[in-house]
């Protein structure tokens, strides 16, 4: 059976005149008619009968009448709502977000994303940079926003958004957060709070060991958040991504001799053909980071 023919019998249904379901459908005459001897041959019986001009179901026909207009209007729904889709005026869009990317630099894009697109429905991912790689070569995310110090897969392309310096944040009665900057050496004997989402512990720990200083952990955690707050309540001091403190308070100072950096990049799986929302989503992020590459 083919929908076409289904929607011919759906419509005599409901006009009980061949003409008249002709014209809701926006065919001639004959197309109802063909339709619906073809849909008979498949059944093996009358699905209408004639009596003095007038058009009745018979009792094959009412049997399979609810089931048919059921597939029918489903896929109204279905043509529906990929309409709106591809429109997005009703479009659902999960990108992947890195743990430890800050949402400060996000916040104008999504908000003037959100203006510009009402109908998408923004579902934001927080993963580490190996889940979402996974999520994204297994088709569960169309894109990801993920840093990290080594090579991606090889079926992934990398589109560089921003660099970032590492900081060291403090609270603001540490003697740190006196000065305009300090020096790989000044951690020496530092109270430190070790985020183990950083993914450039190893080179920073280099750093560190080249200057001679040595730290004194005083807490870890995955939290970003609890490690800040830490922070900002004088616990001890930690490196951070320029752009991802979200504690009040918090105090960043630049290291004159640390040069570690990272890139922060969208990416997405080479060759995937990308969804309307996400192309629009790409050219928000495009004009919003435009310049900022470094």
């Amino acid at each position: 059976m083919e929908l076409r023919e289904m929607r011919y019998f759906v419509a005599v249904c409901e006009t009980l005149n061949f003409t008249r379901a002709a014209e809701l459908c926006g065919v001639t005459q004959p197309s109802p008619t063909r339709g619906i001897q073809k849909l008979e041959a498949e059944l093996g019986a009358p699905l209408f009968a004639r009596e003095r001009g007038q058009t009745h179901l018979t009792a094959l026909g009412r049997l399979v009448q609810p089931r048919i207009a059921d597939i029918v209007a489903r896929s109204a729904h279905v043509r529906k709502q990929a309409s709106l889709h591809l429109r997005l005026q009703s479009a659902e869009l999960r990108p992947g977000v890195m743990c430890s990317v800050g949402p400060a630099r996000f916040a104008r894009l999504l908000r003037g994303f959100r203006a510009d697109r009402p109908g998408v429905d923004l579902s934001l991912v927080d993963a580490t940079p190996v889940r979402l790689s996974e999520l994204l070569l297994d088709g569960d995310l169309e894109a990801a926003i993920i840093t990290q110090p080594e090579a991606y897969a090889e079926r992934l392309d990398a589109e560089p958004l921003y660099a970032e310096r590492y900081l060291v944040a403090c609270a603001p009665t540490h003697p740190f957060a006196q000065r305009d900057s300090i020096r790989m050496r000044d951690m020496d004997g530092q109270a430190y709070l070790s985020r183990l989402s950083c993914e450039h512990r190893e080179q920073l720990a280099d750093r560190l060991q080249e200057a001679g200083a040595t730290l004194v952990r005083a807490a870890c955690s995955e939290r970003e958040d609890w490690i800040q707050s830490l922070a900002a309540a004088g616990m001890g001091v930690c490196f951070l991504p320029e752009f991802s403190a979200v504690q009040p308070g918090l105090v960043l100072r630049p290291v004159e001799d640390a040069p570690v950096a990272r890139e922060v990049s969208l990416v997405t799986v080479a060759g995937r053909r990308w969804s309307p929302s996400l192309i629009a989503f790409i050219e928000a992020m495009r004009r919003c980071f435009a310049g900022c590459h470094a």
